[in-house]
């Protein structure tokens, strides 16, 4: 199937899952989708996207589409049943792009800037990227007062492309955007995709994945919730597994993606709260601490241990579990 790299809450994932579920795909039967943690991309991303950026869909056939509006035209041409892009003629096509890469260059600019200011240094700073963002908007404010949307009275690809953009301004200051004069038809139509079954669709599961993927190439160990707290306070994690420490065991218990159900039902699903610790093996390795595929006692079955206490700095990534 088709693998699509994506992280919940970006514009661009956003927006690029929202041409997909238009045109009739999911997660699971047409598609794989993996949700990654930006502070700790898997391999398997970087070794199809050098900048490591989300979306990116690798198609069936092996293609590898790393823009966002790429995928959301590759998705529309396969299918277009509410028509974001099919019978729109010339002239609105290239009023369509305009707008498109009005929102991609001068407001997402400005929208960084404005959102998240501490990312900048102070020469960039200088300029009211708050006030360049609204003069942008005031523009889309009465190109929507003719019929609703941005090229009249039906949505097209343009309105689906900027709306994550566009909430993703409201949210910065809620308060200041609910009472923004001279916005009133920009506000109703952001409501109306707020409030839509679109959003609502790509944001929850299958497609709005709050967990991350777990990569093969990772390996994972279960941990009491409190034994991490601990282990942050000291900066390293010593306990093998179920109250025993690395010293007693000689290693620390891990495992691979696919036996983390299992372990977690065969030894820890009455323990409490528990935290999902994901481990590199390279990274390991490369740090002094042996990484050995070994059998379980009794069983076949080869687990990773890991060979000596573990420093926090050298945990990629902490969940919640389960």
């Amino acid at each position: 199937m088709p693998i699509l790299y994506s992280f919940r809450r970006c514009p661009y994932a956003i927006r690029a899952r929202l041409a997909l579920a238009a045109a009739g795909w999911r997660p699971d039967r047409d598609l794989e989708l993996r949700e990654v943690a930006l502070a700790a991309k898997p391999m398997e991303l970087l070794e199809v996207s050098t900048g490591g950026t989300v979306p990116v869909l690798v198609t069936a056939a092996a293609a590898v589409l790393t823009e966002s509006l790429d995928i959301m035209r590759w998705a529309l041409e396969r299918a277009d049943p509410h028509g974001w892009l099919v019978g729109w003629q010339g002239p609105d096509q290239r009023r369509m792009q305009a707008l498109i890469e009005e929102n991609d260059g001068p407001f997402k600019h400005h929208l960084d800037r404005h959102r998240y200011p501490d990312r900048y240094a102070a020469a960039e700073l200088s300029v009211d990227h708050r006030g360049e963002s609204l003069a942008i908007l005031r523009g889309w404010n009465d190109r929507l007062r003719a019929g609703g949307w941005l090229l009249g009275s039906q949505p097209s690809l343009a309105d689906w492309a900027l709306l994550p953009f566009v909430r993703q301004f409201g949210l910065t200051e809620p308060a200041g955007w609910a009472a923004g004069a001279g916005l009133e038809a920009l506000q109703g139509w952001l409501d109306r995709y707020v409030a839509s079954r679109a959003l609502a669709t790509v944001m929850e599961s299958p497609w709005g994945q709050r967990r991350c993927w777990q990569s093969p190439r990772w390996i994972y160990h279960l941990a009491l919730a409190d034994d991490w707290s601990a282990a942050r306070a000291k900066g390293v994690y010593g306990v093998s597994t179920c109250g025993l420490s690395v010293e007693q065991v000689g290693f620390l218990h891990a495992s691979y993606a696919h036996q983390i159900a299992a372990t977690h039902r065969r030894f820890l699903a009455e323990a409490g709260p528990l935290k999902l610790l994901v481990l590199d093996p390279q990274q390991l390795q490369a740090g002094g601490l042996p990484v050995r595929s070994e059998p379980a006692p009794g069983s076949g079955e080869l687990f990773p241990h890991v060979y000596g206490a573990l420093p926090v700095e050298m945990v990629l990534r902490v969940e919640a579990y389960p």
